[in-house]
């Protein structure tokens, strides 16, 4: 049996590469190379030929790259796990919700990223920045792209087709982190989570309901505030106009009183008139 003394355990060795490759992947993309082919001269022979043989990352991949070591992709990772949920739970409008804020999250981070970039004096053109929200964007979608983008050692871009798994090969310079299998949710599992979210649902519509059935309540009691007010505001008029009412009344009889003896002074005043007038014509024909 050959003799393994002296050589470093394989995961030691995968440490030993993964570690020179992210110190070549915080690089520019233009130093990458010349840095790449110096460190491969001076790396152990066991790792000598896989430093070699590490690709040069693409500007999209090195800007999302810049992203994960910046620490700025942990909010997007923490929606990904929010959205399968919501996937397994067919809860479809929580699944809208998130998927409109999924939406939102990729290109702010894709800004970021371009952003990081820039500052480091590489330019992104606008394909690459495509590919750099398609890359974030399948990190979300996807547990193992989300793994490989996680490392900071991604050497190209990454896409989700669908519901279909993303391709991860080939995506990383040096070894690919595993993915743990989650444990498929058992029935009883999803039954509860289902109705769980059901209650909530129906604990949400409750309360708009409430709040709808209050805020009408409010607005019909202020209109029943104001009618009565307005009520009361007219029974004062109308004793007021019962009182001007009685009031004119007492004059209109007073004013008729008045009128039938003044009638009757007229009546009086006027036959003593004819009278008067029949004795001067007497008088007249006796001078003549």
């Amino acid at each position: 049996m050959p003799s393994s003394a002296g050589k470093p355990p394989a995961d030691s060795t995968a440490a030993q590469l993964d570690a020179i490759a992210a110190e070549l992947y915080a690089l520019p993309p233009e130093e990458f190379t010349e840095a790449r082919n110096a460190r491969a001269a001076t790396a152990d022979r066991a790792i000598a030929a896989s430093v070699k043989a590490l690709r040069k990352p693409t500007a999209s991949a090195w800007a999302v790259d810049l992203l994960a070591r910046d620490g700025q992709l942990a909010e997007a990772l923490q929606l990904a796990g929010a959205l399968r949920e919501a996937q397994d739970d067919l809860d479809a409008a929580e699944l809208g919700r998130l998927s409109r804020q999924r939406r939102q999250l990729v290109a702010a981070l894709a800004t970021q990223a371009v952003g990081l970039a820039r500052d480091r004096g590489v330019a992104v053109s606008p394909a690459a920045r495509a590919d750099v929200e398609k890359t974030i964007n399948a990190a979300v979608m996807d547990a193992a792209a989300a793994a490989a983008v996680m490392t900071g050692r991604l050497v190209r871009p990454l896409e989700a087709s669908g519901f279909d798994a993303v391709d991860v090969s080939d995506a990383v310079g040096g070894s690919m982190p595993g993915v743990p299998d989650a444990p498929a949710p058992t029935r009883d599992d999803l039954a509860e989570r289902r109705a769980r979210k059901a209650a909530e649902r129906a604990l949400r519509e409750a309360e708009r309901a409430a709040g709808e059935a209050d805020r009408q309540l409010a607005g019909i009691e202020a209109k029943l505030d104001k009618s009565r007010e307005r009520g009361d505001l007219l029974r004062e008029r109308l004793e007021d106009l019962r009182s001007e009412l009685a009031r004119l009344e007492a004059d209109a009889e007073k004013a008729d009183r008045e009128t039938a003896r003044l009638e009757d002074e007229q009546k009086d005043a006027a036959a003593k008139a004819r009278s008067a007038t029949r004795d001067a014509e007497r008088a007249r024909e006796s001078l003549k």
